[in-house]
């Protein structure tokens, strides 16, 4: 048996069983709907009841009380509630029900084989942290989405760029699908890693600049799905369609590889457009902008 370590972890615990009782309708759960029912989604007793347990450890729980619960107990929640493969791992992982993370440190250095790969990569690629801090990225995400050195390094994150950036979310036709999307991964490493002063000092000031990022937070949706196709809307070139797959990193497991691959010719040519002018740039001597 074990509880989460932290009040901020507690808390999270209370706040994801709240969110996912409250969306549970009665009937998808064979109980009757009745118009004086005041509570949005399920009771807490009727979640207890479904999952047979004790209403008391049931109410702590959701209380943010420092209480001992058991794998089986938490098993019988996700169950009662309906939740899927993903929200059961993250109730787990928030619960202190799976093993810690390993701690971000000296294996997050980007080294020259990793350099080397992803220059390899022909399509745009870079390198992040769980937070999804972009450590290193190739001429390819340069020549599509802008060169990242011209961004300040705390910005340099691709969940601060999707929501507190003008110019990034303005190139992203679905924004608020594909922002939704990254935020449910977000969390989900969030519930990994949430004392790590990365993952808290990103969500306070995501929680100042974006009024959507406050709005969803709250929400606790969790997803592991990576790979997905992306529409961009890409200056001199227009719409392009690129498919968005995310890899571990072996020797560094807080480390991602992420890859857009172009899914048809059309995009193909577009990004051999981009990257093909963005060598041109490069090779152009210092003095001859000033000519």
């Amino acid at each position: 048996m074990t509880h989460p370590s932290s009040p901020q972890a507690r808390a999270e615990v209370a706040a994801f069983l709240r969110s996912r009782r409250e969306r549970l309708k009665p009937a998808e759960v064979g109980l009757p709907t009745t118009a004086r029912r005041r509570t949005p989604g399920l009771r807490r007793e009727e979640v207890c009841h479904l999952a047979g347990v004790g209403l008391a450890w049931y109410t702590w729980l959701e209380q943010a009380r420092e209480i001992e619960v058991s794998a089986h107990f938490l098993d019988r929640i996700a169950h009662a509630l309906k939740l899927d493969a993903t929200e059961r791992a993250h109730l787990f992982t928030l619960a202190h029900n799976r093993p810690p993370p390993i701690v971000p440190g000296p294996s997050l250095a980007v080294t020259p084989h990793l350099r080397r790969m992803l220059d390899a990569v022909t399509g745009p690629a870079y390198l992040a942290t769980a937070s999804m801090h972009v450590i290193a990225w190739n001429g390819a995400l340069s020549a599509v989405f802008g060169d990242l050195s011209a961004i300040a390094p705390e910005d340099r994150n691709m969940l601060w760029l999707v929501f507190a950036s003008p110019a990034h979310r303005a190139a992203i036709p679905q924004w608020e699908t594909d922002a939704r999307a990254m935020l449910a991964r977000f969390r989900v490493e969030f519930g990994r890693h949430r004392d790590d002063p990365a993952f808290l000092t990103l969500i306070e000031r995501l929680q100042i600049a974006s009024p959507e990022f406050r709005q969803w937070w709250p929400d606790h949706d969790v997803s592991m799905r990576t790979d997905r196709t992306k529409r961009f809307e890409v200056r001199g070139v227009g719409r392009m369609e690129l498919e968005q797959s995310s890899f571990m990193v072996e020797e560094s497991p807080d480390m991602r590889l992420v890859v857009y691959t172009p899914v048809d010719a059309p995009s193909m040519r577009k990004v051999e457009l981009l990257e093909r002018r963005r060598k041109e740039r490069d090779a152009q001597p210092p003095s001859s902008a000033h000519r």
